[in-house]
């Protein structure tokens, strides 16, 4: 499958928003708190046109009814805990784009990271442009190969959040 990046689109957040309405009701006694998280939610970072977000719950013992709760929707894919790290992700198709939901707890430890990177891109503009070129760059050499494009992006990332520390 090819790797598409493509210049940001304004209307990711208003996707992001259209996708927890979607899921609110579903999760609402559950008491999620949905996260933006990934290279749409950075305005102005290319990306792929792929909404990531997570849904995480402060009482992790819900997260089984959450993932049946997702799971019976028809517009979602379950994938497991693909890495082990407590993170159930599920994906969907909705048109020009799609949405990458990842289920956890509140102090999942990816879901901090994934936040750390987001809010120091939204702060350091030139970060965040270094990383498009990057993933640009990536996609070119790829050549569809998404261990080869996500594994290129690992130093940038890793770096990023060292640099967020210094800071925080």
């Amino acid at each position: 499958m090819a790797i598409h990046v493509v210049d940001y689109d304004p209307e990711w957040p208003s996707l992001f928003r259209r996708i927890v309405g979607e899921l609110e009701p579903l999760l609402a006694d559950l008491a999620p708190v949905f996260h933006h998280v990934g290279s749409t939610s950075v305005p102005g970072l290319a990306a792929k046109p792929k909404i990531d977000l997570h849904a995480a719950f402060a009482n992790a013992d819900v997260l089984p009814e959450a993932i049946e709760r997702v799971g019976s929707l028809g517009a979602f894919t379950f994938h497991g805990d693909k890495y082990k790290q407590e993170t159930w992700t599920f994906t969907s198709g909705k048109g020009s784009y799609g949405a990458r939901l990842y289920l956890c707890s509140a102090d999942n430890a990816v879901l901090r990271d994934r936040i750390i990177f987001r809010d120091y891109l939204r702060s350091h503009p030139e970060r965040a442009q270094a990383y498009a070129v990057l993933k640009l760059k990536l996609m070119g050499e790829a050549n569809g190969d998404w261990d080869y494009y996500t594994g290129g992006k690992r130093d940038f990332v890793l770096e990023t959040l060292r640099l967020a520390s210094k800071e925080g």
